[in-house]
């Protein structure tokens, strides 16, 4: 499997991941993939179920081209 290795971070972040790490009682390294893990693969296999929520919850909501709206709202006055 390929490895990583991620030069220079600050102090403050490593002693960061190895209390998260001590925490979910993983080691350091397990860690340090459950994070790359969920944000670059989790986010993305959840996006169509939370675009099709925030659709239903826009659902009757006012619509269209932005255009048109400004128009509409200048020809009132």
């Amino acid at each position: 499997m390929p490895q990583l290795l991620v030069r220079d971070v600050p102090i403050d972040v490593v002693e960061a991941l190895k209390r998260r790490a001590a925490e979910h009682g993983r080691s350091a390294e397990a860690e340090h993939r459950k994070i790359l893990e969920d944000a670059l693969l989790a986010k993305r296999s959840g996006f169509r179920e939370r675009a099709a929520a925030l659709r239903e919850e826009l659902r009757g909501r006012i619509s269209g081209d932005s255009a048109d709206l400004i128009r509409e709202d200048r020809d009132r006055r």
